[in-house]
């Protein structure tokens, strides 16, 4: 138990109704949870407001009540604490509440809307490599050393993301690499934390359902470098017009990377195929199982924040060239006896469709490219009509499909977008609703030594249809249909 007054420390306070001096047992802000002498914190969110749940805290034995406005109704022995910002003060009390974690870990937040998964997997294998007790926070996947816990979200809300920086702590792990999304900046999922390093990989059109314009999206991202204070790194993308931005107040040191400006950190692909890359960083030639110049952005910033932690050159090139691909992204699934090449990603923005399809024509022969893609409902709109201009017109053969269309009509995602294929184009298309039986036309229609790329679900092991999460996994379908492809 903690005292309450020891876990508003920093907390931008309005008024009290109550004492401070009494002991809390635990934080929640979903009032089924709440037990005697527990903290209730009244959130409102997009579906459900906190606020109308104060009355049912209290009855299962709540004390204290952390909100944005104090109720009508006050009630004796129940303490008050009306904070200016609802959702900063939930991730102070959690950090407070859990001794402040993240000032005894080396925590490495990585930022951007694509590559955050990859370099934060790179990171934590390479830190592995020498030997250091790693911790991951990532897209549906916790690690704490050898322990594994799955995650719903790309950054956990306060309450947990606190709890498993303090189990990381308590294990000893030296450095915590974390994922940090914009809607986990948006809402203060991060605030209070202690970032030794930022790293910004890149920025383009995704998540606009929710920051409503792209300038909105990026200011979101730039927020996390404001945060950083002068004892941490910011390592930046030199090669997104963004990158600078990013860091315009920043106090943090700053460290350029990129492949094809001026920078601190350079990178230069000398040979690439379906099995890895030859390249020279900085001078020093080294291989890699990863293939593709966004993987080449991924291995520039891991050897970055590396090279600010002092590791010896040889052995750190030697560990770069043992680090694996990451499950979803740019997985190569299997070659039959016809050379067959599946590859499943989870590409689900333009930006990043564009990227691993220019990248397979780059790498593939005179084979066909067969591209499966999908938009999940309930998202950014926009994006569709782009996705697939994109898809079409960078692919021999194409078929919509459904992703996780949730709440929508699958049938109309689809026409979102067709209606972005060039009428040149129009004749590559196929659709296709069930996403199984899009993957079967897919490799039914290959021959010779074609490439098959399934896109945007990558890792997930689910799609989400209404209320409904049923199991799928575009990898073992892919490789079934793949196999009995002779």
């Amino acid at each position: 138990m903690k005292l309450l007054k020891e876990i508003l420390y920093k907390v931008n306070i309005n008024s009290v109704i109550g004492s401070t001096n009494i002991k809390i047992n635990k934080i929640e802000f979903d009032s089924r949870k709440i037990l005697d002498n527990d903290l209730f914190v009244a959130i409102k969110g997009n579906n459900v407001d906190g606020n109308k749940f104060i009355p049912q805290a209290i009855e299962k034995g709540g004390k204290v009540v952390l909100c944005q406005a104090i109720p009508k109704e006050i009630v004796k022995g129940v303490t008050y604490i009306n904070v200016r910002d609802i959702r900063e003060s939930l991730a102070l009390v959690c950090s407070n509440y859990y001794n402040n974690p993240s000032k005894n870990i080396k925590l490495i937040g990585i930022t951007g809307t694509n590559g955050k998964t990859t370099t934060s997997n790179l990171m934590f294998q390479l830190f592995k490599f020498f030997k250091y007790k790693v911790g991951l926070i990532s897209t549906n996947k916790i690690i704490i050393g050898n322990k594994k816990i799955e995650s719903d979200n790309t950054t956990p809300d306060p309450l947990t993301l606190n709890k498993v920086l303090y189990n990381m702590a308590e294990s000893k792990v030296d450095f915590c690499f974390m994922e940090v999304s914009s809607h986990a900046i948006k809402q203060k999922r991060v605030s209070g934390l202690n970032f030794k390093a930022g790293i910004f990989t890149n920025l383009s059109h995704d998540h606009l359902d929710y920051h409503k314009t792209f300038y909105e999206y990026r200011d979101i991202k730039k927020k996390f470098f404001d945060s950083l204070d002068s004892n941490s790194l910011a390592i930046i993308n030199a090669d997104d017009k963004n990158g600078n931005y990013m860091v315009q107040n920043c106090r943090a040191r700053i460290f350029q990377y990129a492949i094809k400006s001026n920078a601190d950190y350079s990178l230069k692909i000398f040979e690439k195929d379906f099995d890895g890359m030859k390249m020279k960083i900085n001078g020093s030639e080294v291989w890699t199982r990863l293939t593709g110049k966004f993987n080449a952005y991924n291995i520039l910033a891991t050897y970055t924040l590396a090279k600010n932690f002092d590791f010896k050159e040889e052995e750190l090139l030697n560990n770069i060239s043992r680090l694996e691909t990451v499950e979803g992204r740019f997985e190569k699934i299997s070659k039959n006896k016809s050379n067959k090449i599946g590859i499943v990603d989870y590409a689900h923005s333009p930006d990043s469709i564009q990227n691993i399809l220019q990248t397979l024509n780059d790498l593939k022969d005179k084979s066909s490219l067969i591209t499966v893609l999908g938009c999940g409902g309930d998202r950014d709109t926009d994006k569709r009509p782009l996705m697939g201009k994109i898809a079409a017109s960078l692919s021999d053969r194409v078929v919509f499909t459904s992703d996780n269309p949730r709440f929508e009509d699958p049938k109309l995602i689809i026409k979102q977008m067709e209606a972005g294929v060039d009428k040149k184009d129009l004749y590559k298309v196929s659709s296709i609703i069930d996403r199984k039986k899009a993957i079967k036309f897919a490799c039914e229609i290959n021959s010779g030594n074609d490439v098959i790329l399934v896109a945007g679900k990558g890792h997930e092991k689910y799609q989400i249809n209404g209320e409904n999460k049923i199991d799928f996994d575009d990898k073992k379908i892919l490789e079934e249909f793949l196999k009995n492809k002779n």
